[in-house]
């Protein structure tokens, strides 16, 4: 098509002016048109400006120029105040959306001063802004400040009263909805949603359930996710068989639940055994047209698996594939984690097979499950070769991979395999943790190898990585077998300043050890510095001490001890204990004092052992009543207290010594 271009021509009336309509599309790089500032709606803008201009080609240059002056007048006039506005309504924004809320605070501020009303969409960004970087009292204000100079809606209020929530303000919360239902606002579904919520998710049901009552007083429709809160709330509360009635009332409101409110339902009924409930649950689910999820379906298998009924959890498998829905590598993991969990290692690797023959691509936690399981039934050199084939398909082994075949190697004392592990470890960037670290410790450790138990620590420590009592204990222990106290209690220093403070066990462990190579009085210190630490002595400190002073024959001090011991209030004395105090007056040759003990023992309700009665024995055949002595383990014998080895040996024995002092008598 050929369009002709036509010159226009000018008019013959100098004098005549046209109102001309332009597009704010045209003008926006020219002039701008901008709403005033006292204007309610934050969305509406003028699509088209009236203007008188003269056009461009009208006679009388004068008069055109005149116009056009007066107009940009006009314009200039209100466009600086405007401007601002504009400017900091995009400071606003653009500060609320880079998380600078302390400045988006600001900018409300200057507008509101200057007459602007605050954007109440805005306000609420930064109301959820504040409340998530825990400036509760800057939330508010921004609250106040919507309330004073603007128009706050339900989604504002709502804003507020879910961030008093998460902050534990349940009053201050219900404050708001207070001042909210006064403006004229009634709450919604979401509203309530999230009171509902706050409260279950605490503990505080009965409250939730006055709150739903509110919320019907209201004339507000509750909806499924309301019940399914309420439900899940009265299953961990109230038991099963409640949540079941609110599953009628919510079905009575006509309202439909979901595959999540089934889900949540089911768990629990399996998890109790209902499994008559459980299937008419399911039942009542298709009825309803309520399509069983996968997380249905694995928490039906998971249920059946930890019942033992691993066939039928099969049988599950082989029903939820019929129905076209694909089981994902949860279903299958869940299966192997069961098998494994039985010993039925080869059953497991069965399942591993359909995994992989299903096209399902299997995770770390699928070869981590079965790499454990092996280790077990099948030895290290089996799991070894099942880490290879994870390496193969592209799965890298996590920390708690590593560490699992870590620890076999060096409990089969495979050092060089182990070492090959831990620079395969590095090699795929995958950082060793804590638990890494102490098997590292506790191999070394039983090993005998302490420096190098130390020399991990020392890397342990550097990594970022806080070593706890155990990992201590073990490096405390090892040193103090070795005769090395002096670095023992060097260690034992450094550890305060990592952040690993001492426990009655680390200090009854260098307590043993100063004790027994003769230094007695830091022995004694250490267990004052505890004392005055606020660290109350263990069952095994009290028996450390009391075997110490019975081995160096301080008799009354060690029943001291152990009397103090039956009178706390804490832990009772065991049989090492009474056998420990026993033994030394069986020694001494206070025998009366033996049985008074082994007495108190009775009537404490700490049953005697056969090292008890042998104590008693030896004591008293070897204070000169052997009959005596004798007679006591023909009775203990009859009533199974000692064996009839023990009651033959002691009867040797005594037999001896007797025969032993007829000779010497007659010689």
């Amino acid at each position: 098509m050929n369009l002709q271009l036509q010159p226009q021509q000018p008019p013959t009336d100098s004098s005549s002016l046209s109102m001309t309509t332009f597009s704010t599309q045209f003008l926006s790089h020219t002039l701008n048109f901008r709403n005033h500032p006292n204007h309610t709606s934050r969305h509406s803008y003028p699509n088209f400006v009236t203007s008188s201009t003269p056009l461009l080609n009208e006679g009388n240059a004068n008069i055109r120029r005149t116009r056009i002056n007066q107009a940009q007048i006009r314009v200039n006039e209100t466009r600086p105040k405007l401007d601002q506005n504009y400017d900091l309504m995009k400071a606003l924004d653009r500060s609320c959306k880079s998380g600078k809320y302390d400045e988006s605070l600001y900018s409300l501020q200057q507008m509101v001063n200057r007459g602007y009303n605050p954007d109440v969409v805005l306000c609420t960004k930064l109301i959820k802004g504040f409340f998530n970087s825990k400036k509760i009292e800057k939330a508010i204000q921004v609250l106040e400040i919507l309330e004073k100079h603007g128009e706050p809606d339900v989604f504002a209020y709502t804003a507020v009263i879910n961030g008093f929530c998460k902050s534990d303000r349940d009053d201050a919360a219900n404050k708001v909805l207070d001042r909210m239902k006064k403006r004229g606002l009634a709450p919604n579904v979401v509203t309530y949603n999230i009171l509902i919520g706050n409260l279950c998710g605490r503990g505080k049901l009965d409250l939730a359930l006055r709150v739903m009552d509110q919320l019907l007083k209201d004339n507000c429709r509750p909806t499924v996710v309301t019940y399914t809160i309420l439900i899940k709330a009265t299953i961990i509360e109230a038991g099963i068989d409640k949540a079941m009635k609110l599953l009628d009332e919510m079905l009575s409101r006509g309202f439909r639940p979901n595959t999540y409110t089934y889900n949540i339902l089911l768990k629990s009924l399996l998890n109790e055994g209902k499994w008559e409930a459980g299937k008419s649950l399911m039942s009542d689910m298709l009825d309803k047209g309520c399509e069983p999820s996968s997380v249905t379906y694995n928490t039906l298998i998971g249920s059946l698996c930890r019942a033992g009924k691993i066939g039928e959890a099969e049988n599950v498998l082989k029903n939820m594939k019929k129905t076209g829905l694909a089981p994902d590598v949860v279903t299958y993991n869940i299966l192997i984690g069961n098998l494994c969990g039985r010993g039925k290692l080869d059953l497991a690797l069965r399942v591993m097979d359909q995994l992989l023959k299903d096209n399902c691509r299997p995770t770390v936690v699928t070869y981590t499950i079965l790499i454990k399981a092996t280790i077990i039934e099948g030895g290290i050199d089996k799991a070894m070769k099942l880490l290879d084939e994870m390496s193969s398909r592209g799965i890298r082994p996590n920390t708690y991979t590593y560490t699992i075949l870590l620890k076999s190697l060096l409990n089969e004392g495979k050092w060089e395999a182990g070492k090959s592990l831990i620079s395969d470890m590095s090699d795929k960037g995958c950082e060793p943790n804590s638990v890494t670290y102490n098997t590292l410790i506790s191999a070394f450790c039983k090993e005998g190898k302490v420096n190098l138990a130390i020399e991990c620590l020392d890397n342990m420590i550097s990594d970022g990585r806080l070593p706890d009592i155990v990992c201590y204990s073990s490096i405390l222990a090892s040193l103090c077998s070795s005769g090395q106290v002096g670095e023992a209690l060097n260690i034992f220093e450094k550890r305060g300043k990592v952040g690993c403070p001492p426990n009655a066990s680390s200090y009854h462990i260098l307590f043993v050890a100063l004790w027994n190579s003769g230094n007695k009085i830091r022995a004694l210190r250490m267990i004052l510095e505890m004392l005055s630490k606020g660290i109350d002595p263990d069952e095994f400190t009290y028996n450390s001490l009391i075997s110490c002073l019975c081995r160096d024959g301080l008799v009354d001090q060690a029943i001291e001890l152990l009397v103090d011991m039956m009178e706390s209030h804490k832990f009772q004395p065991t049989v090492i204990s009474y056998n420990a105090v026993i033994r030394v007056l069986c020694k001494v040759q206070r025998v009366i004092d033996a049985i008074e003990v082994l007495a108190a023992m009775n009537q404490r309700g700490c049953l005697p052992n056969e090292t008890t009665y042998l104590l008693l024995i030896q004591g008293i055949g070897f204070g000169g009543w052997r009959n005596d002595a004798m007679e006591l383990a023909n009775s203990l014998v009859n009533m199974d207290a000692i064996s009839e080895d023990s009651f033959k040996r002691w009867n040797k024995t005594f037999h001896a010594i007797d025969a032993h002092k007829e000779l010497a008598v007659s010689e």
